[in-house]
Formats: C-alpha cells, structure tokens, sequence
C-alpha cells in the first residue's frame, strides 16, 4: 500500500487529522480540548498510543560560562510575552549573568515542542490568560536551522528536543535545568526515564483515526508494528526513550 507522509508541527496535524485528512498523526503532546472538540464536530473518533519519552533540551553556545544550570521560572522570564522588546539581556534573567545581548531560538509556534516549553516555563511566571512567546526570537520548523542559530550565535539560547541535542552534542551545551526537588539535572536517557528531568520530560504520542483502523488493514497493521516493543531498540537509535514494557 502506497503511504504519504506530511511533514508540519503537532498543531498543524491535528488541523487535518481532526477534518478527517489524515489517518494517523504524530504529536509531541497531548491532544489539546479544542482539537478533541474539532475532531468530534467532524465525527473522527481516535485512538491515543504513547509511544516514547522525550526531554525538551535547552541549549547554549559552547562559549557561554555562566547558563550552567536555569529554572523553569527563569526561561519563562526569558520567553513570556511580556519579555518582548524589554528582557533582552543576560543579566535582565538573572543579576550575575553577564550584561550582553539576550538572543533566542526556537521551534515554530505550530510545533507541539514549543506548545509544551510554553506550558512548563511561560505558565510559570505570565498570567492565566496568555498564551505563547515572545515574538522577538528566530523561530523555525527546522531544527537544524535552531542548531546552527545557536552554534553561530555566542549569546544564543534555544531549545528542542533531545534526539537534536543529541545528534549535535558536540556543537552546542546543554543547560541543566533546576527539578522539583531543587536538582539540577541534565537530559539523558536516564534522567528522561526516570522523571528526574522535569519539568521538561514529555510523552510522544500516535493518533489514529479509529474508522481508519478498524476499515484499513494497512493503518491497522503500521499502528500495530508502532505499538511493538521490538521497536525500543530503534527509537533508543533515534535518540529517543523508550516506553517501559510491562511484564
């Protein structure tokens, strides 16, 4: 059976998952209320599979000194709306940080990475009602272009997800990020697994349309192939943590 494969953010497949386009989509993060109430208008029922663990990782240029180790509330200073045209040095986040130029990276706004760094750093520190980022920074679908901003930029801080740090560890330098115990931890695979790394560890997920698993024995047999647990040994090769097998 021929398979087309579209490429867009989490937002922008739930868009044509949930008008009955596409049969199965990827996110990066839970299905929000308003795409449950899309799909239900349209009358696409789902199926949900967690199929790995993710970190957001926050990284710097392998010249910064002093981003050793931030808070959540920290990068939400840095990034919340409010920040936009006034947060736009090092020190602004915090007093003995350096006085230079604050520069910003990150995924584009239709990306499921970026709803869920919003969620876990914006939420923190910006009123109930906002939503989003400032709009000041070098936004990208293309995590490489994230990648490359950061490595040439001696100011830079982006974040994406831990497959991409991994992949380009030895051009960049990850920022520990302060836990819920007062921890500062580093993504890993460990850490990942075992929720130490919070709050920026994350679920991945597999939507299907339930109609088009129970009438088309091709998504039946990929969502299938997507739940077996032989699968871990690939989505540890991509950079990715698989979920724990039940036994």
């Amino acid at each position: 059976f021929p398979v087309t494969i579209g490429v867009s953010g989490t937002g922008g497949g739930f868009k044509k998952f949930c008008a009955g386009e596409t049969d199965i989509a990827n996110a990066s993060r839970p299905i929000k209320k308003e795409e449950i109430e899309l799909c239900a208008q349209n009358g696409i029922e789902f199926i949900e599979l967690p199929v790995a663990y993710d970190g957001l990782s926050v990284v710097v240029n392998k010249g910064n000194t002093w981003a050793a180790c931030m808070t959540a509330e920290e990068l939400g200073k840095m990034w919340e709306p409010a920040a936009e045209g006034k947060v736009t040095k090092w020190n602004q986040v915090r007093p003995d940080f350096p006085d230079q130029e604050l520069v910003l990276f990150a995924p584009g706004t239709d990306s499921g990475t970026y709803d869920y760094f919003v969620e876990a750093t914006v939420a923190e520190v910006a009123p109930k009602d906002t939503k989003g980022t400032r709009g000041d920074g070098t936004f990208s679908e293309d995590d490489n272009v994230l990648v490359q901003g950061v490595e040439a930029n001696p100011n830079g801080l982006g974040f994406f997800g831990y497959a991409y740090y991994e992949e380009n560890k030895d051009k960049l330098k990850v920022v520990s990020i302060k836990n819920s115990e007062g921890a500062c931890v580093e993504p890993s695979a460990t850490t990942i697994a075992d929720g130490s790394y919070n709050p920026l560890s994350r679920p991945l997920f597999v939507y299907v349309s339930k109609k088009a698993y129970e009438e088309k024995p091709q998504v039946q047999a990929f969502m299938k192939y997507q739940a077996d647990p032989v699968n871990a040994l690939i989505i540890s090769e991509e950079g990715y943590i698989p979920q724990p097998t039940v036994s």
